[in-house]
């Protein structure tokens, strides 16, 4: 199965914050940095219907313009985290 799919923009306290807590939970994401990647935002766009980072992809299932106070209850629904 592949990898969940994270969104982000460079720079972003809240991208900062999601990559941080993911790699210390050692929770496996691609990560996907949006910035300067004209086809990659679109995709985030497509996928959320909003152009806010970050944002994840679960396997079909999205989180968008998230803190960890979103992200956490995600990930538990998910079972991971």
């Amino acid at each position: 199965m592949s990898l969940p799919i994270l969104y982000i923009k460079p720079g972003c306290p809240w991208c900062d914050e999601a990559v941080y807590y993911l790699d210390r939970k050692k929770i496996a994401v691609k990560t996907v940095v949006v910035s300067g990647n004209r086809e990659a935002m679109l995709e985030m766009v497509e996928l959320s219907g909003q152009s806010k980072a970050p944002t994840m992809d679960w396997h079909g299932e999205v989180l968008a313009d998230f803190g960890l106070d979103e992200l956490i209850p995600f990930l538990k629904k998910h079972g991971v985290g």
